[in-house]
């Protein structure tokens, strides 16, 4: 098999070309998916002249079945119930509160951890691409997106070197663009599109912000200033 991406810097400039026709635009906004769609939104974010910064989400899982959202928490203190699912299952209110309270300690860890005292940016009628390494079943992207809606963004674009093409398709509908490079019928996991995929840790995601603040904001309009 043919591996399109050497590493996630490499897929991000692949993902970087096929987002040019946003370059410059003073309302526009790259956030990353930590930790592993740091590397790729980062190539994005710099191809395209536009300001770089993190959306964090976490899955709120069904206990004993974690891979089945029934919730999520994400950056700026959103909140989304999956309402088909907690009515499904049953699940009480208090049963998601309780989980939702364990993920938001992560998520308080990753945003100290990354963004330290600097506030998330506001995406109120900014438009927004959202970016990740690869999307299998698209359960955290779909989170983030709703998460985001929340936000009042002008406009949500999802950008990933790699999905799978059925989950492509259930994704269009939520976006207002889905960029990707490759859609394959067969997706076993995200790695295996990859030549090198190292686990992202932490030190890379800090470094690569610090450099996006100094190099990519400038005083753009709309843009965070270095810090």
């Amino acid at each position: 098999m043919n591996i399109p991406f050497h590493d996630r810097s490499d897929a991000g400039r692949q993902l970087a070309s096929r987002l040019s026709h946003y370059a410059n635009r003073t309302d526009l906004l790259v956030l990353a998916l930590p930790r592993g769609g740091v590397p790729v939104a980062f190539e994005v974010a710099r191809a395209i002249h536009a300001p770089l910064d993190l959306f964090i989400v976490r899955k709120v899982g069904v206990p004993g079945h974690e891979e089945l959202a029934m919730g999520a928490i994400a950056s700026g203190g959103v909140q989304v119930v999956n309402e088909e699912i907690t009515r499904r299952l049953r699940i009480q209110p208090d049963l998601f509160n309780r989980m939702a309270e364990q993920e938001l300690q992560e998520l308080k860890r990753r945003e100290l951890a990354y963004r330290g005292q600097r506030p998330a940016p506001d995406t109120a009628g900014r438009t927004i691409i959202l970016v990740d390494d690869g999307i299998a079943t698209g359960s955290t992207m779909k989170a983030a997106i709703s998460a985001l809606r929340k936000q009042s963004p002008e406009r949500i674009l999802v950008g990933t070197p790699v999905i799978a093409a059925d989950t492509f398709e259930e994704m269009l509908p939520l976006v207002d663009e889905l960029v990707a490079v490759i859609t394959p019928e067969f997706f076993s996991a995200v790695g295996q599109w990859y030549e090198h995929f190292p686990q992202t840790g932490d030190d890379e995601v800090k470094t690569l912000l610090k450099q996006a603040r100094v190099e990519f904001r400038k005083d753009k309009p709309g843009g965070l200033k270095p810090g």
